[in-house]
Formats: structure tokens, sequence, C-alpha cells
């Protein structure tokens, strides 16, 4: 058997050779590697991407043919082989172009989009991040500081139950959090140091495991910046933003540096100030050791503190008692930090082989206080509850990437292995008074959770055809030490999980391409709800979607696809009373559609419109409260024109079920904001207006039953955090 499989592998090898290859190099006119261009041979219409090195491997090439070269915000390039040598190709920068674009079959033209998008109108706030991914939305109701909630193919995803989210290979999700399953605090992420943001909806790719079940969101950061920044942001409501970018070595062609600050104060429209500050510091080293191998490692350091007016009822407002931006318990809010160390590396072992692994430690402080039902439980006291955690994360990962190309097919591989440790010491749900008495504890002790995973992704061409078959393996192991148990107590659980992924692209032209992606993922539930309850450890989901990409003119293409999710178990952990909720399968269908449009040089215009249908119970016939149904986003932006940039976007969020039956209505919105800059020289000048047509509206909603001090029953009814009225705020910005 042994042999068997050398006599293959060696054979796959051998045919290699068969086929005439064009090898080489890529860079921009400062000598840089560039990544992900695009390079296609007109004349055998064989197409490949430079690398992480901006290396690459053109197969079905021979002297004389003709090569193209394209990448977004580049000009494109055309030259004749004059030879099979390796050669060195430069490209000049250019303004965006939608023509760059071509459709190559890639099976993620997502990060085609989000590149599209984050050029044509950059975030400045964390809580923009997610914003880039076409479907996705998301709310705040904690006063700033707490995640936010997530909204994505009729999923509400809470915190990131059901969104895997990382940046530069480190997982953002927090299993077993204090709060709730997968919980994503993005605000560690200085949006200024964004490269590139990497997405895809369903559970298809393998090197994606947990979380990755309506999605994934990986972001990456620049590992050098041409210039250095300072810019300050003063708006309405005492909100302060100070922001910088410094370069330390002067981007030297073998050596990065740089460092990056952004300090936030804001008061927020509420009737009991907000009180929020957070602090980011960031650094970053990037070392290209020779042509064939870089390193980088980067830290930094989050800390936040707010304090929150929570959701409000309905009936109060309605009464005139309080106004929608009043508070019934304003003690609410809290403070928590993250600490980060990541390090990468890159090695290439020929031209048809390169090894990429990280490693990465983060040290997370977490504590928040909330009151949802006020006076329900405990009349006298009220019933604020305390979370609380501190965490060590670390992990690491290796990839190894492999192209062969034969007579028969061309073969791209990847091979992964990798770990991830959670050490959750003193994790704890409490009932507080005034953030300062503990009432009770309701649950208190340490939690250790691990997870391995190995996987491998391939790609078979054949001509037009693509199939990517791909299979991953997760082993996790749950300890969970209950320090309120009156003998000694601690738990232990493991399991293992397979998920097969399989995905068809077939490439008509450069103007047309159809995919059908199908596969299992996963999210694994809380280690309390596994070793307490006895629930199951991790519940497959199964996807599929069915989609075409066109591109009817050279500055014009949309996007289509129909989709499904199957989930073999609802199960959602609340973090706020300890307990796990199971609702039986689901079932979700839908439909993503949208298009980009450049119409002129300087005018760009998007539109993205998502439909779900999500049901849950034994028989399907039950509504799943909050899954958005239709939501739409659209913007037009006008790009560097004379001077001047502009965009003016909207968001649009459908009416939702706020229960099983239909009967309780979680009332949609239409938002609109825009921004306006002016550069002169070095100098930028910004207006940036959130909600500019100052509609009332609500970011969160929940049906919660609850009671006031001053009542003697109980009412259930929707509960709100109201959305931000009129906001504006100036920016001004210095490059040197």
């Amino acid at each position: 058997m042994i042999n068997k499989t050398y006599i293959i592998l060696f054979s796959l090898i051998t045919f290699s050779s068969f086929s005439q290859v064009l090898t080489g190099k890529v860079e921009d006119e400062f000598l840089f590697s560039l990544p992900e261009v695009y390079l296609f041979n007109l004349n055998s219409e064989s197409h490949s991407h430079s690398n992480e090195f901006g290396e690459f491997v053109l197969n079905n090439t021979k002297v004389n043919d003709i090569i193209k070269c394209y990448k977004l915000g580049y000009k494109t390039l055309e030259f004749k082989v004059v030879s099979l040598e390796k050669i060195k190709l430069v490209l000049e920068s250019n303004s965006i172009q939608l023509e760059q674009i071509v459709l190559d079959g890639s099976f993620n033209t997502n990060n085609t989009i989000a590149k599209i998008d984050l050029m044509t109108n950059p975030v400045n706030s964390s809580q923009e991040l997610l914003r880039k991914v076409p479907g996705l939305f998301i709310g705040q109701h904690a006063g700033g500081g707490k995640a936010e909630q997530i909204f994505l193919r009729g999923f509400d995803i809470d915190h990131g139950t059901d969104i895997a989210l990382s940046v530069d290979g480190m997982p953002i999700n927090m299993v077993s959090h204090a709060h709730g399953q997968g919980y994503s605090d993005l605000h560690f992420i200085i949006p200024e140091t964004l490269n590139k943001i990497d997405f895809e909806k369903g559970p298809y790719n393998a090197n994606k495991g947990n979380f990755a079940t309506a999605g994934y969101v990986a972001f990456n950061t620049h590992n050098k910046i041409d210039k250095n920044l300072v810019a300050i942001d003063l708006g309405q409501f005492n909100t302060k933003r100070i922001v910088s970018l410094f370069n330390l070595l002067d981007n030297s062609k073998n050596e990065n540096a740089y460092v990056a600050t952004e300090y936030i104060l804001t008061d927020g429209p509420f009737d009991s100030p907000q009180n929020f500050n957070r602090l980011n510091l960031f650094g970053k080293y990037t070392n290209q050791l020779s042509n064939s191998s870089k390193f980088s490692i980067q830290a930094s350091r989050f800390s936040s503190k707010w304090d929150a007016s929570g959701q409000i009822p309905n009936r109060l407002v309605k009464s005139g008692e309080i106004s929608r931006f009043g508070a019934v318990d304003d003690t609410e809010g809290g403070f928590t930090s993250r600490t980060n160390f990541i390090v990468s590396s890159e090695k290439m072992i020929d031209d048809y082989t390169f090894i990429k692994s990280n490693a990465y430690y983060s040290n997370y402080d977490f504590t928040l206080f909330s009151n949802f039902t006020f006076f329900l439980n405990d009349a006298q006291n009220g019933d604020q509850i305390k979370q609380r955690e501190n965490r060590n994360l670390f992990g690491g990962s290796t990839a190894f990437n492999k192209k062969i190309f034969s007579k028969k097919y061309d073969l791209t591989f990847q091979s992964g292995l990798g770990f991830r440790v959670d050490n959750i010491d003193d994790i704890e749900l409490s009932h507080t008074l005034n953030r300062k008495n503990v009432l009770e504890q309701i649950q208190y002790g340490a939690i250790d959770e691990s997870n391995i995973f190995g996987y491998i992704n391939s790609e078979f061409k054949f001509g037009k055809l693509k199939i990517a078959p791909a299979f991953r393996l997760d082993y996790f192991k749950f300890n969970y030490q209950d320090f309120l148990a009156t003998t000694y107590s601690n738990l232990s659980n493991d399991n293992f999980k397979i998920s097969p992924k399989l995905n068809f692209i077939y490439s008509k032209s450069n103007t047309i391409e159809y995919f059908l992606k199908s596969g299992f993922g996963f999210h694994s539930n809380d280690a309390r709800v596994v070793l307490q309850q006895n629930k199951d450890i991790t519940p497959s989901v199964f996807g599929a979607d069915f989609g075409t990409i066109y591109k009817p003119f050279s500055n014009f293409f949309i996007n289509a696809t129909l989709w499904t999710l199957h989930s073999q178990q609802e199960f959602v952990y609340v973090g706020d009373e300890g307990v796990v909720e199971a609702s039986g399968k689901s079932r979700r269908y839908g439909l993503d559609l949208g298009f980009r449009f450049q119409l002129s040089d300087y005018l760009f215009v998007d539109f993205d419109g998502n439909y779900s249908y999500a049901r849950t119970g034994n028989d399907f016939d039950a509504f799943i409260p909050l899954a958005p149904k239709f939501s739409s986003t659209g913007a037009i932006t006008l790009k560097e024109y004379k001077s001047f940039s502009a965009n003016f976007n909207y968001r649009f969020l459908g009416n939702r079920a706020a229960n099983e039956d239909n009967t309780i209505i979680a009332k949609g919105y239409f938002v609109s904001d825009f921004n306006l800059n002016y550069k002169i020289k070095n100098l930028n000048f910004g207006l940036a207006v959130e909600n500019i047509f100052n509609t009332e509206w609500n970011e969160t909603q929940f049906l919660t039953e609850s009671r006031l001090q001053n009542e003697s029953q109980s009412v259930e009814e929707i509960h709100f955090t109201p959305g931000t009225p009129f906001f504006a705020k100036m920016k001004i910005a210095y490059t040197f």
C-alpha cells in the first residue's frame, strides 16, 4: 500500500514535466512583491495568480504567447513570452477600474467584492468592518463597548455563534465565553491598519472550522504603510477619535515596521452618558529574509470602559415616562481588555510549493453588567447580573500548499494542522446590586478547552471545470471545574468531528461562471452545557450554494446565489441565565443578489439584496425569532474627483418575527449615511453624517418579559436599544 502511494505521488510530479510552464515574480514600482495578481495566457487560456511572495507559475505557456496581468488598482500589463526562463514583472499603480477584474474560476470572488468596497469607501470605525460583508447586519445594545449582535443568512448569530472571525490567522471568537458562545469583540482592530477582508458565506472551506456555519470573515493587516498618518475626529455627543500610524523603517525593501494608535471618547446620544473610552495600540514588523522566505511579528493592546442604558421597554416610551434614549437601569456597562501577539512565517520550497505558519497568544479580560428584566426576579434589589472571565488563548497552525500540473488536469493542494487552547479562569455569572454587591453566585468555575484539527483542501482543474473536494477533522477536549459544588467537581468530555466538503465551478468564459458549493460545518457548544447538561458537543450544519457571477460589460458585474442551510440542532447558550435553549432542527433557504457598477473613472454604484426563509421545530413550522427575512444595502461613491471623494449609502432591514408564531413583530428600518472628503496636498478634510435623515429606528430588539419596580405584574413585550439619531462629525487627517 505504501509503495502504491509513492508511485502515485511520483507519477503526479512526473506529469508536471510534460507541461510547459512560465515562472516569475510580480512587483510594484517600488519593487515590493505583489500578491494576487491575475495572469492570463491569451493563446492557451491558462491562468494563474501570484502568491504571497509575488511568485507565479503559469501552465501551458510557450514562446510567443501573449500574457495579460491584472490587479485591482494597477495598470494592466500585456507582454509576449520571449523565453521560458524565470522573469520579473513590474505593475504600475493606477486608479480603481472594474475592467481589471477578470472572472477566473476562483471559488471565492468575495475577496474582490470586499476589496472594491474597501478601496472605494474605506471604513473608519470597527463597527463598520463587518458591514463590508454583503447581507451581514450588526446591532449594538450595550453602550458601545460590548461586541455587536450579528445577523446573516437567516441567523440571529448573537455575538458570533455562527460566524468564524479572525485577524491575521488569530481567532476572534471566544469559546465558552461568559456572555455567549462564540463571543467576538472586534474593537481591538484599528480600521486604518486593514489591508484585506476575506469572507465566504456557508461552511465550504476546510481551513475554517468552529463557528463557520453561516460563514467566515478573515481580516488581514498591512505588512507596510506608504505614509505616516495623524487624524482627529470631532463629533456630536462629545465624540472624539484620534488615530495615528507611523512608519518606523522607511519601507526598506526587506524590512518594514509600523505602529498605530487609536483613542476614542463619546457619551453617545443617551440621556445617561455612556462615558465610553477605548484605547488601541498596534505594532507590526515584517522581514523578507530572502526571495523565498518572509517573517512577521505583531503585538496589540486594547482596553475599553463604558456605561450603558441597556434595552428599554416599549411601554415606558409610549407612556412618556422616559424618552427613546432614556434608561431603567443606567448602572449597566462594563470594562474589557485584550493583549495579542501573532507570529507568522511564509516559506517557498520551490516554484510549486510553499508553507505558511502562524502562532498566537492572547490574554483577555471581560466584565459586563446587565439588567434585562429589571425587577422580575428580585423585587427589592433588581435583576442586575455580572458576567466575568479572564482568559489565556494560544494556538497555531501550519498549511502546506502545492501545485501539480499534468496533461489531464491541474491540481492545487493544501493540507494543514493546527491547535487552539483556551484556559478560562474564574468564569462567573452572579446576581449583583449597583455593580458592587454580589447577592448570589449563579455559576462560578474554570474551563480548559482544547481543539486540535487537520484539513485537506484540493482543487482539480479539467479545462473549464474545477472540482474541489475537501475534508476536515476536529478533536475537542472539555474540562470544567465547578467552584460552587459542595465537593470537588472536575467534569470532562471529548469529541471528534468530521466535516466533508465538495465544490464545483464552471468557467464558461472570462465573463461568466457558475458554481455549486456544498459542505458540512458546525459550532461547538459551551463547555458548561456539554458537561453539566449533557448536550451535543458539535451539532452539524449542512449547506449548499448554487449561483453565478456574470460580467456583461467591462465595468459591471453581477452575482446571484441560491442557498440553503440545514441545522441538526439549534442550541443557543444563554449566558445571562446560565442555561441552554434548544429549539430543534432548522431549515433556511435564501437568495443573495448584488452588483458593482463603475459609471465613470470616478463614480461607482453598488447594491446587495438578501432574502432568507428560516424555520425551526420538529415540523419546521416555527419562526426563528429575530432571523432576518429581507435586507439590502447600497451606495453611490465618488472616488478622488478633483480632490473630492463622497459616499451616500443606505441599509435596510425588513420586519422580522420576534417570537415563534410571528404574532409579535420586530420592526425594520431604513437608514442612510453620508460622507464627504476634500484633499489638498497632505491634508484631508472630512464630514461624516450617520442617519442623515434623522430616522427613528431601533438598532436591536428583543421580546422580553420584565417587571418595573412599581408594577404588580410582569409584561412581555418588545424591549429595544434605539439607533443613532442624526450624528455629524468632522475629520482632519495629515499624511507625511
